[in-house]
């Protein structure tokens, strides 16, 4: 199954994209041997719009027009489900094992996902009830990809 990050907002050089570089790369390398293919990040500019409500669409919009049908979205934002990262390999697992093709993992905008994009979401992710920068959840998500590959596989990285 193909995995790409969908971001809105620009990482902009420093400590850490170097981290999530860092994390990426190890789950590039790792995820091949559980049928999981990092296909990269695409970064979207903020909407531009004079309400959150718009900007929510202009930014949704621009998602929506580059899934694939039947590509999985799942969605990261503060009001989402918290799940382990036993069961977020997990669900990643189900997917690919009920023949996805492709997994779009998307970081939403400043305010956050367009409520029609949430209903078509196989899951709103959250990392915790705290708001978290976007550098800071793309180096998140970056590691529990990495996590969610060693998990699949049975490598020992993952204590629980």
């Amino acid at each position: 199954m193909k995995i790409s990050v969908h971001a809105v907002g620009r990482m902009k050089a420093g400590p850490e994209r170097e981290l999530a570089d860092r994390y990426f790369e190890r789950f590039a390398k790792s995820g091949p041997a559980v049928g999981l293919e990092f296909t990269g990040i695409t970064e979207i500019a903020e909407g531009r719009a004079q309400s959150a409500s718009e900007r929510q669409r202009d930014e949704g919009s621009r998602l929506q027009a580059q899934l694939q049908p039947g590509t999985a979205l799942i969605l990261l934002d503060e009001r989402g489900k918290s799940l382990s990262s036993q069961d977020f390999a997990g669900r990643i697992g189900q997917l690919r094992d009920g023949g996805r093709k492709a997994l779009v993992l998307a970081i939403g905008g400043a305010d956050g996902h367009d409520p029609p994009l949430r209903d078509q979401a196989e899951l709103v992710l959250s990392f915790g009830a705290l708001t978290w920068p976007h550098q800071l959840v793309r180096v998140m998500l970056g590691e529990q990809l990495y996590r969610a590959a060693t998990i699949l596989s049975g490598h020992p990285y993952h204590r629980s």
